[in-house]
């Protein structure tokens, strides 16, 4: 069995999971701060392979940004799907959607609009790191 389906496996009741060599990581934090909090304590994330309940741009870019080589998504974005491509990560996904909306259902995700115009990596980081503390 793969990475990527031993990820998918266990992601019932999570909201992502990462695997490599059959070794799992769990959260059952809420949009990005999981991928965020691992680069945030430094955690190697290099050759996982990760099953997320969703992927849009924001969380596609920070999974460059870590190396991960697999991804797998309940819900990807067409934005999300676009950066996979463009860096080659294998990924499958079970709904592809124009947007990832915000909670509320009102708005494009205020993370998808921090990322919204650039396709730098490092840049991308950056923002990300700046809306989710203005949003603290």
């Amino acid at each position: 069995m793969t990475d990527l389906q031993i990820a998918k496996n266990n992601l019932a009741g999570h909201t992502i999971c990462l695997c490599k060599d059959g070794e799992c990581i769990v959260s059952d934090k809420r949009g990005i701060s999981p991928i965020m909090g691992f680069i945030a304590d430094g955690v190697n994330l290099t050759g996982y392979s990760v099953a997320d309940v969703v992927v849009g741009k924001a969380a596609a870019m920070l999974f460059v940004k870590c190396a991960i080589k697999s991804v797998f998504a309940k819900i990807l974005s067409k934005a999300a799907k676009r950066v996979l491509e463009t860096h080659g990560l294998y990924f499958e996904y079970e709904t592809l959607a124009e947007n990832i909306i915000n909670r509320a259902g009102t708005d494009i995700c205020p993370m998808e609009k921090a990322v919204l115009n650039t396709d730098d990596i490092e840049e991308a980081y950056l923002l990300l790191k700046k809306r989710l503390a203005a949003m603290m």
